[in-house]
């Protein structure tokens, strides 16, 4: 589905057009992916949310320790939720299903 490595920077978020295997195409329409951010916005507030979780559990909540630590997590995963927040998105709302026998 992407074009390159997840984390060349600059490149990580260059799709291609259609799928090589199945011939599907990812961008169904203008703007399809736009609601992909909200998927992303979920997958950076479970993050946070697990931080945040670990840190209380662990009995070493800060306030300096917990942003610092949130902030450093979701700089280096923005690739990462780039690409699953198109992919679960796609999966979602394009009615795409993954067909085991394409691979063969």
């Amino acid at each position: 589905m992407f074009q390159y490595n997840s984390f060349l920077p600059g490149k990580f978020d260059k799709v291609e057009e259609t799928c090589s295997n199945c011939g599907l195409r990812y961008e169904s329409e203008p703007g399809f992916f736009t609601g992909a951010m909200y998927v992303s916005y979920a997958l950076v507030v479970a993050v946070l949310i697990t931080i945040f979780t670990a840190l209380n559990i662990l009995d070493l909540y800060s306030p300096i320790l917990a942003i610092s630590l949130v902030v450093v997590s979701i700089v280096l995963l923005v690739p990462v939720f780039f690409r699953y927040s198109r992919v679960l998105f796609l999966h979602v709302f394009g009615n795409v299903q993954y067909d085991s026998t394409l691979n063969k």
